[in-house]
């Protein structure tokens, strides 16, 4: 037990190591409840309640790599340490979100009631279905069910089932809108002094998936304060520039950028009523980076619809 706890801690610190500096890594706790093969039990209970913890690295929003350790909560007869990847399926809407989970997991059954028979540990290949939601900005809801298949220690025909929930805290927060205010102006000395201004300046910034010209849920913050700066000052315009990673052609990449920057402008005027003719869009391609396209984080920052708008207003 004591190198098998071992194992799992030099794993979970090399998988946090290698990815604390990225974008989308997450731990949490999770609860498990198992339904142990009749097969693999000599006697007494054949099902098992596993309390653990889980941490890993959440790519582009649609894949996963995550490791976990969990033990038994009415004993300890089993430990379970596994390996697991995710695929998301459908698009990012804000709501549920059903995936895939496939990977491997370790069984040690070393307590005083281990039920097996000459069995101490074992190893089994899984695959599950499940649904998720992100219900704020950084936690996410998670549950699914999976069929394990015994590998190895013989019996290869024996199968397991479980339950599995999990609760996970997301260390990357979308970034809101950056409003800047300059220094307020000097007000003329004059016999009736015009009222006090200041110059206010909205940025928008909404990064894409590979490939994809669709508007992600967790820029609604960043749209609504554009949104609500268009609707108090009717005067104002927005410009939409869009750009692409440098991965395909340049006339590939110059038609996915004019989609990306019209997809952004499509969801201001559908969800906020702005009118259309306010708002225009360009396309540059891949010919404008701000990151190093020979990188999977460079050619993220790469993937954008950016837009700027000024505008003045008194101060009360």
């Amino acid at each position: 037990m004591k190198k098998l706890a071992a194992a799992i801690g030099v794993s979970l610190l090399t998988l946090s190591a290698s990815v604390f500096a990225q974008e989308g890594l997450y731990l949490g706790p999770s609860l498990g409840y198992y339904y142990l093969d009749s097969e693999r039990v000599v006697s007494g209970h054949d099902e098992a309640g596993v309390a653990g913890f889980n941490v890993g690295y959440r790519f582009f929003n649609d894949w996963a790599l995550e490791a976990g350790y969990g033990k038994d909560i009415a004993g300890d007869d089993l430990d379970v340490a596994q390996i697991n990847a995710y695929f998301w399926l459908g698009e990012d809407n804000g709501g549920w979100r059903p995936y895939v989970v496939a990977g491997f997991s370790y069984y040690d059954r070393d307590g005083e009631n281990n039920l097996w028979s000459d069995e101490e540990y074992t190893h089994q290949a899984q695959i599950g279905f499940g649904l998720s939601k992100m219900i704020s900005d950084q936690w996410e809801f998670r549950g699914d069910a999976r069929i394990a298949h015994k590998l190895r220690e013989g019996n290869e025909g024996i199968n397991d089932g479980s339950l599995n929930f999990a609760l996970n805290y997301y260390f990357n927060k979308p970034a809101a809108p950056v409003v800047e205010e300059p220094v307020e102006p000097r007000v003329p000395e004059m016999p009736a002094p015009e009222p006090e201004t200041r110059t206010i300046t909205v940025r928008l910034n909404v990064e894409f998936e590979f490939d994809k010209a669709i508007v992600r849920a967790i820029y609604g913050d960043e749209l609504n304060a554009v949104a609500n700066a268009m609707k108090v000052h009717d005067d104002i315009t927005l410009v939409l520039e869009g750009h692409t990673d440098a991965r395909g052609s340049d006339d590939y990449n110059q038609g996915l950028s004019e989609r990306r920057a019209a997809a952004v402008k499509a969801k201001i005027v559908e969800d906020y009523g702005i009118d259309p003719s306010r708002i225009t869009t360009e396309g540059y391609g891949e010919s404008r980076p701000i990151a190093d396209n020979a990188t999977d984080e460079g050619r993220a920052r790469n993937r954008r619809v950016v837009g700027e708008m000024t505008y003045t207003e008194v101060v009360e």
